[in-house]
């Protein structure tokens, strides 16, 4: 088993609405739209990480990156989880192991990142195009409209999809990785701004079939991701 462990120093989570007739035709036949009050919920995960190494090494040898992943949430055969379209970073490391000695392809991509206490704005560049872009606030509530009540059912929601697949190089047709954490505390976001390349893509996701929902972050969580093997077999639904 293949893990490695640091801080999550923040993880965003910028969800979008979608219609599931949709997204059925997008995802692999393995998956199908996890769906929550007639919507599937998919987004973008942006996640800032410190002291990460391999698991039992010593904090000294930790490095740090920028990532950031598409991810659409899905039921299989085998549990609730995440289907991850892209994944981008900006760490040179990441991006030489991803898919190769770890779980997941990682696109080399610039960040912008502005954090000032409660305040967080990020963007990610690929040449010269936006992928995406949040600017937000640590707020008490969710807004109005979100699918979800609370952030208690907002938690719960992503508490039980800690399982990401995404397309592999390798024999198996899916790579699969886990997020383990020793604690899972989430508060909400008051977006300003925010901007998705790839749900605003009407090629994909016609006028009206893509809508905000929420937008959420996780600060300073100690964490694992753990490659799990077992799981990257999958048969279709």
């Amino acid at each position: 088993m293949k893990e490695v462990t640091g801080i999550i120093s923040h993880r965003i989570l910028l969800n979008f609405k979608v219609d599931p007739e949709i997204m059925r035709k997008i995802l692999p036949i393995e998956f199908k739209p996890k769906v929550i009050n007639g919507y599937c919920i998919a987004g973008i995960c942006q996640v800032s990480l410190t002291n990460m190494r391999v698991k039992g090494a010593p904090a000294l040898l930790g490095t740090s990156s920028n990532n950031a992943a598409h991810r659409i949430a899905v039921d299989t055969i085998k549990g609730e989880g995440v289907y991850v379209t892209r994944r981008d970073t900006d760490s040179w490391i990441n991006s030489l192991s991803g898919g190769r000695i770890f779980p997941g392809v990682y696109n080399k991509t610039k960040f912008d990142l502005n954090v000032s206490g409660d305040n967080y704005k990020v963007t990610v560049h690929e040449q010269q195009n936006t992928l995406m872009s949040i600017d937000a606030s640590v707020v008490k509530e969710l807004p109005i409209g979100s699918v979800f009540e609370t952030i208690n059912d907002v938690s719960e929601f992503f508490k039980t999809g800690n399982i990401a697949w995404s397309p592999s190089d390798k024999k198996s047709k899916y790579d699969a990785i886990e997020l383990a954490t020793t604690h899972w505390q989430m508060e909400p976001l008051k977006v300003r701004n925010c901007y998705s390349s790839y749900f605003s893509d009407t090629s994909k996701f016609p006028e009206g079939s893509v809508t905000f929902d929420s937008a959420i972050i996780m600060r300073n969580i100690n964490h694992s991701w753990v490659s799990r093997e077992n799981l990257c077999q999958l048969c279709s639904l």
